[in-house]
């Protein structure tokens, strides 16, 4: 009996230590990117740069500003001035400022992303972000390696710079790479952030749309973690007090 239960704790242990690594990982990325839930300042400056870049046609139907403020500590009058464009109910969802007749304008509805990191993972949302390059032959003068024919505009490309795909074997000393190299992508000319800056701005964009996806997880793993070591000091007062209860039938 006392083997199961050794057994089933070190199980119960080894998930809790793969759950994290499992949810960011997703399937199909270019490029490598954990999100960091425990990195409330980049969630913040995360929230700033999707309402400055994306909020204008992306929405986050899922998530209320009062869940930044509780979450994300950022406070109601900040929130208000500051990341409120299209509302004045603090109590509601991130909803898009586009219209439905912007369907025509792209091709397709540009999607909401409440859900995003969930479904694709934070890794494929930071590689879609770092691997736009130049294509005469898209629509919007775009690519993107992550999600080829991408109807979306490069909305970024002001602060990243004019990014090739390059076929020659030195593309590997360009600057489009990081966290995993920059896959035959070169910049060309520089932007109003640097290769690391940006790569900064991604960062912080990507852990905020993480943390969208799943505004409660941080504290549900340290919620596990407690559970965790509760579990385990119960073990050890089990284990004592089987021993003292069969001490003298030894």
């Amino acid at each position: 009996m006392m083997k199961k239960l050794i057994l089933s704790l070190s199980v119960s242990f080894a998930a809790a230590l793969a759950a994290p690594a499992a949810s960011a990982a997703g399937g199909g990325a270019v490029m490598d990117f954990s999100a960091d839930y425990s990195n409330t300042a980049s969630m913040q400056r995360g929230a700033r740069n999707f309402m400055n870049y994306c909020a204008a046609c992306h929405g986050l139907k899922y998530l209320r500003y009062s869940s930044i403020e509780k979450h994300l500590e950022i406070p109601r009058e900040l929130i208000e001035s500051e990341l409120m464009f299209s509302t004045d109910n603090f109590n509601g969802h991130i909803e898009t400022a586009m219209p439905p007749e912007s369907a025509e304008w792209f091709g397709q509805q540009p999607p909401d992303l409440s859900l995003t990191a969930r479904s694709r993972g934070a890794d494929w949302i930071y590689s879609f972000l770092n691997t736009f390059y130049v294509d005469p032959e898209a629509t919007t003068g775009y690519n993107n390696l992550q999600l080829k024919g991408a109807a979306m505009p490069h909305v970024l490309a002001e602060l990243q710079g004019i990014v090739v795909k390059s076929k020659d074997e030195e593309a590997g000393d360009g600057h489009g790479g990081g966290h995993g190299g920059n896959h035959g992508l070169k910049l060309v000319q520089d932007g109003a952030l640097s290769p690391e800056e940006y790569e900064a701005f991604t960062a912080d964009l990507t852990n905020f749309l993480a943390f969208a996806a799943e505004p409660g997880k941080a504290d549900r793993i340290a919620l596990g973690w407690n559970v965790m070591f509760y579990l385990f000091l119960l073990f050890g007062l089990t284990y004592l007090l089987k021993r003292e209860f069969w001490r003298d039938v030894h």
